[in-house]
């Protein structure tokens, strides 16, 4: 599986994994294991799982489509006829 199609599948992911880990935590508060906010810290904990299994996987010479075009995508405009050099 190439890097892209890797990523696509982490992060499509991340959101079952996510609800999952509410879920069993919501479980585990209704079985008197724990309290729900007491295990807060385990959401982040997952998230931040998800992000380094992510960035692992993605190689890093990749371009996302939200990052900004660095380069000129055209060469400056003509200066306007009359406005040139005057001799």
């Amino acid at each position: 599986m190439n890097g892209g199609r890797a990523a696509a599948v982490v992060q499509a992911a991340r959101g079952p994994v996510m609800l999952i880990t509410v879920g069993a935590l919501f479980a585990m508060q209704q079985a008197g294991m724990l309290s729900i906010w007491r295990s807060w810290p385990v959401i982040l904990i997952v998230l931040g799982v998800m992000k380094l299994i992510e960035r692992l996987i993605v190689p890093h010479s990749q371009t996302f489509p939200g990052m900004p075009y660095t380069g000129t995508p055209y060469p400056p405009p003509p200066p306007p006829p009359g406005r040139g050099v005057r001799r």
